[in-house]
């Protein structure tokens, strides 16, 4: 998964899209209504290809995690960041069982299901490529089964 370019602008609901740099400015488009705006160098914005959960042993990156949850949902949404904080503990110990749980805060865990929502809404989610083409493979050989059976 490509998170390259996407921001979160602290203060500002939403994903943004980097459009353009200047000196001082960057040109963001918010990736839920499409308006683009400028970002001053007072700002505070993070890249979400910088961004990171702990684990016991080291940092895994965001872009792996979004990888584990669109695995385990198949693309599609994952629960709500407006779950019980149980809930929102349990799943991501399901997609990532060693994440540090003294340093990762419920707040985090909150963000991340609701950056990979709305990414999955804004399209921006695939699948791993190789469980894509398992899925096609699967498609075309219950495809060829039902095409076999009706001409025999």
């Amino acid at each position: 998964m490509n998170l390259e370019g996407i921001l979160n602008i602290s203060g500002k609901a939403g994903l943004f899209k980097v459009v353009s740099k200047s000196k001082n400015t960057v040109i963001v488009e918010s990736l839920n209504d499409k308006k683009r705006s400028a970002l001053y160098s007072n700002s505070q914005a993070n890249m979400l290809e910088e961004i990171g959960i702990y684990t016991y042993d080291d940092t895994k990156p965001l872009t792996e995690i979004f990888d584990k949850i669109a695995d385990k949902e198949n693309g599609n949404q994952t629960i709500t960041h407006k779950s019980s904080d149980s809930d929102l503990k349990n799943y991501l110990r399901d997609i990532l069982p060693n994440y540090d749980e003294a340093r990762v805060y419920i707040s985090d865990i909150k963000k991340v299901i609701q950056w990979y929502n709305f990414m999955q809404k804004s399209g921006l989610i695939e699948l791993n490529k190789a469980k894509k083409s398992k899925k096609i493979n699967k498609r075309k050989n219950d495809g060829n089964k039902k095409t076999n059976s009706k001409t025999s």
